[in-house]
């Protein structure tokens, strides 16, 4: 059991680490916003990337089906939304979300747009089963035993785990960060996301017009 909770806590880091749109505003939140901002636009990933770890667990063929099916569409809609979180990053302003105070309704912000930016990507669930492949989680057999749950708990903990990590650490050097430096990483963090966001609307109409593989 402790083997198995060992390995979920891999999974999540695995998962949690490459820092694609959300690490690149979770960073950007931290440095502006302080780290609880941060980690908890980080935890809203966590949140979805243990939604999608139960997908791969418990009903895989059903994901990949969906995947397969309506993949351009999925990618359409989820690279709006990253290109829109890009655009409110861009525009916004550093030196007044420093002023401003970070209250619950804030940090429920910041957990609902790191949510959305990651749900709306299904497809980290083949990012979740390579690494599950890769540490020796076998979803097959796993499947409605209890190592399932361990295992999904393990994940949690290793995501929020990262997400408190990298939060924390980016708040040590926020204070060595002038204004000028803020307001010139909010523009390329808007620009960055907005990118990844644009690239991500493309891919879905290249497999739309079946120009791009589906899987």
């Amino acid at each position: 059991m402790v083997l198995t909770l060992l390995k979920g806590i891999i999974a999540g880091l695995g998962a949690s680490i490459p820092l694609g749109p959300l690490g690149v505003l979770c960073i950007q939140k931290t440095l502006s916003k302080g780290r609880n901002s941060g980690f908890f636009t980080g935890l809203g990933s966590s949140i979805s990337d243990s939604f999608y770890a139960m997908l791969s667990l418990f009903c895989l063929a059903i994901v990949q089906e969906f995947t397969s099916t309506h993949g351009a569409i999925v990618d359409v809609i989820g690279g709006l939304i990253i290109a829109f979180v890009g655009y409110r990053v861009f525009k916004n302003n550093p030196v007044k979300q420093i002023t401003q105070k970070n209250g619950a309704k804030r940090h429920l912000e910041d957990l609902l747009e790191g949510f959305a930016m990651t749900i709306t990507n299904p497809g980290s669930v083949f990012l979740i089963l390579m690494i599950f492949s890769m540490v020796g989680v076998d979803t097959m057999d796993s499947a409605g035993s209890i190592s399932v749950l361990t295992t999904l708990v393990g994940f949690t903990i290793g995501s929020v785990a990262w997400w408190y990590i990298l939060s924390t650490t980016i708040n040590v050097f926020r204070k060595k960060f002038r204004i000028k430096q803020l307001i010139t990483m909010n523009k390329v963090s808007g620009v960055i996301i907005i990118f990844l966001g644009l690239a991500m609307v493309l891919r879905g109409v290249l497999k739309f017009l079946g120009k791009y593989p589906i899987s």
